[in-house]
């Protein structure tokens, strides 16, 4: 089973505490990107080319503590720019074990060997690292050579020390899917826990706009994926309605506060995916944003989004209002033939709204008045 029993216990039992307690928007995991910077420059990547007044900022170590105690969320996603870049990255992850909240650390892996040290095996840890497909595939995504062979040899160095290893793949237009379940089968064989894949997002800032897939594209990838994976094993780190929507099965709403972010900008709206706005707290972020003015079906930039930080915790909320649903699923497989679920209307989203960059502006010029009053 790819994820332990000891995490499903502690999370089901935060769930069920929030339900009890009447709240309808609250976190499961926790997306704290302490910093911007990078050691690679992937062309799908909508982070890398901020200008060096961002990208030389850092959250500290309290700044991450403290963002991990206002949330709340049994589960703490570290992705970046590369973490393993920051200075106290080993402090901050120690400072979440100790909190018993569960920590996957999102790396590219170049930096894993040698920052090994500053972390020890536990239940609450896991590497998740960046593998985008098989040795041409990936190397081309991250536009360096030689990236996955090194990726590859860090992971089972960390495996073989005890660490909890996870692959996260990212799934572009033109994916082949008979090279994709030779991926997964690569993947069960090196001893990873399992699998996150989902389909890349359209940052608007990425550098290379041809290669998202549309939602029906995506659909059908998934279906004529899964339908080679039957009898081979593949193990995932997700659950089981978040897959059969992939394949076309569940009609989902996203869930833009299930995986709220923090990062040097702020809280920012609404989601991980889109920085349309950020908040000075966690609270202003759940209370005061828009929420129906975002996701697929209600804004533009949506439209094409099937991706897991808004959509797994639609599958886990259904997961557990209809936990027979979720088993039944389980037990007979993913249906990969016939006829798929009523997708979302999209005939009625609003415009896009491009404000970002003035969000960039703003940002910089009120870091630049706080360091002159700091002078």
């Amino acid at each position: 089973m790819p994820v332990p029993l000891r995490q499903m216990a502690r999370v089901g039992a935060y769930v069920v505490r929030q339900r009890l307690a009447g709240r309808k928007r609250y976190p499961l995991v926790l997306m704290l990107e302490p910093l911007f910077r990078c050691n690679l420059a992937c062309a799908g990547c909508g982070k890398i080319d901020y200008p060096d007044g961002i990208l030389n900022q850092r959250l500290s170590l309290e700044d991450c503590l403290a963002a991990v105690d206002e949330c709340g969320a049994p589960v703490v996603s570290i992705p970046g720019g590369e973490p393993l870049l920051h200075k106290e990255i080993g402090e901050i992850v120690a400072g979440i074990v100790a909190r018993k909240k569960f920590v996957y650390l999102c790396t590219n892996a170049l930096l894993l060997e040698k920052r090994l040290e500053l972390f020890e095996p536990t239940p609450y840890l896991t590497f998740s690292v960046h593998l985008d497909g098989l040795r041409e595939e990936h190397d081309k995504a991250v536009c360096q050579e030689g990236v996955f062979d090194r990726a590859v040899a860090a992971m089972k160095v960390a495996i073989a020390k005890g660490f909890r290893v996870n692959v996260n793949c990212t799934v572009f237009d033109g994916q082949d899917p008979a090279a994709l379940a030779e991926f997964m089968d690569f993947a069960r064989d090196l001893g990873a826990e399992g699998v996150t894949i989902s389909p890349g997002y359209a940052y608007e800032r990425a550098a290379d706009q041809e290669h998202f897939l549309s939602r029906e594209r995506t659909r059908n990838l998934f279906r004529n994926t899964f339908a080679r994976g039957k009898g081979r094993k593949w193990r995932f780190s997700q659950s089981i309605l978040f897959l059969d929507f992939l394949a076309g099965n569940q009609s989902f709403e996203c869930t833009p506060w299930g995986n709220p972010t923090r990062n040097v900008f702020g809280w920012q709206r609404p989601c991980y995916l889109l920085g349309e706005g950020f908040a000075a707290s966690f609270q202003e972020l759940m209370e005061e944003t828009d929420w129906e003015a975002y996701g697929t079906g209600a804004y533009e930039k949506c439209a094409d989004c099937m991706v897991h930080c808004g959509y797994e915790p639609s599958a886990v909320n259904e997961t557990l209002s209809r936990p027979l649903k979720a088993f039944g699923v389980w037990l007979r497989g993913i249906r990969t033939e016939g006829e798929m679920a009523p997708d979302i209307d999209l005939t009625k989203a609003r415009a896009a709204d491009y404000v970002f960059d003035d969000n960039v502006s703003r940002f910089l010029t009120e870091a630049d008045a706080a360091d002159e009053d700091a002078a």
